[in-house]
């Protein structure tokens, strides 16, 4: 496949084939389970694995066998996917991935000259406004309507209360709040940008509505399967290379996650997190099946005093 974004680049590999334990074993039991030396003495690191050592969990006899050995865990997965997306497409200061050293890279790797950075007769460096961006009264109209949505009672928590109207963002968002962004409102939210790149969102939007659904059936997880690795190729060419760290490969193994664990509910960190009310925005957000766990600090010297 060629990338037309890359410079006189070609991709013609295949993903890499899903090894089962046993073939994984196969590799790691020559590694060492503690090492100070570097990565790149070992044999085959960097052309035919990255691994560094030998985990501990090999030791565990069942392990091998293990279809599932690690959970990823799509509460985390989504938030920060959202942080990285609705940051970058509002452009936020500080936090887009659209940043100038991403534009840098652009004009090393890309082809996309519209998006090099320019240098002003006076010597200043600009940065260009991209087309997945949007101006600053755009982004205060997106963040009024957040701050105006009535969501149904138990649904999600106050994003009002989230809306910066001045600098045109989001703060405070838990990772619930990013959830229903990326499930419902993700695709609304950016609607009036350009075709080419609404498209590839709202396809991320259908996809987290879909993983997350109650009921898997085989069928969907097989389209779902396919449709991710083509919605971040879309991404791809849309978004600077620096947007794409390894939130946003995850969800690409997502699907045989939910293929060999069942439904992302059973695996989730919600629950555990809502116990320690970690991901309460406030006493409407504690989930009556899973009661809060107060942890109180107390000072047993001033208790003494006081007991005296």
């Amino acid at each position: 496949m060629k990338n037309a974004f890359r410079k006189n680049k070609v991709e013609s590999d295949p993903p890499p084939p899903l090894l089962t334990g046993h073939q994984i074993w196969e590799k790691v039991s020559q590694l060492p389970k503690v090492t100070k030396a570097s990565p790149s003495r070992l044999p085959g690191y960097g052309v035919e694995h990255n691994w560094t050592k030998q985990n501990i969990f090999w030791e565990l006899p069942y392990w091998k066998d293990n279809l599932l050995r690690h959970n990823l865990d799509v509460m985390h997965i989504e938030k920060h996917y959202f942080d990285n997306l609705f940051n970058t497409v509002m452009d936020v200061k500080g936090k887009t991935k659209d940043n100038p050293k991403a534009r840098m890279d652009i004009k090393e790797y890309y082809r996309r000259k519209e998006l090099w950075l320019q240098e002003l007769q006076n010597g200043k460096i600009v940065k260009p406004k991209a087309s997945f961006s949007f101006t600053l009264d755009e982004k205060r109209e997106i963040i009024e309507w957040v701050k105006n949505l009535r969501m149904p009672e138990g649904y999600a928590s106050s994003l009002g209360k989230r809306a910066n109207m001045n600098e045109g963002k989001l703060v405070g968002m838990k990772s619930h709040d990013c959830h229903v962004f990326m499930k419902t409102l993700i695709s609304i939210a950016f609607s009036h940008l350009p075709e080419r790149i609404w498209k590839p969102i709202t396809e991320i939007n259908l996809f987290s509505k879909d993983l997350c659904s109650g009921k898997l059936l085989e069928s969907s997880l097989d389209r779902m399967e396919k449709n991710i690795l083509v919605t971040t190729t879309k991404l791809e060419n849309i978004f600077p290379c620096g947007f794409f760290d390894v939130m946003e490969h995850l969800p690409i193994h997502l699907v045989q996650e939910a293929r060999l664990g069942g439904p992302v509910q059973t695996k989730w960190m919600y629950p555990f997190e809502r116990r320690n009310r970690h991901n309460c925005n406030d006493e409407s957000d504690i989930d009556p099946l899973f009661p809060p766990i107060l942890i109180f600090n107390k000072n047993g010297r001033g208790s003494k005093k006081r007991g005296k």
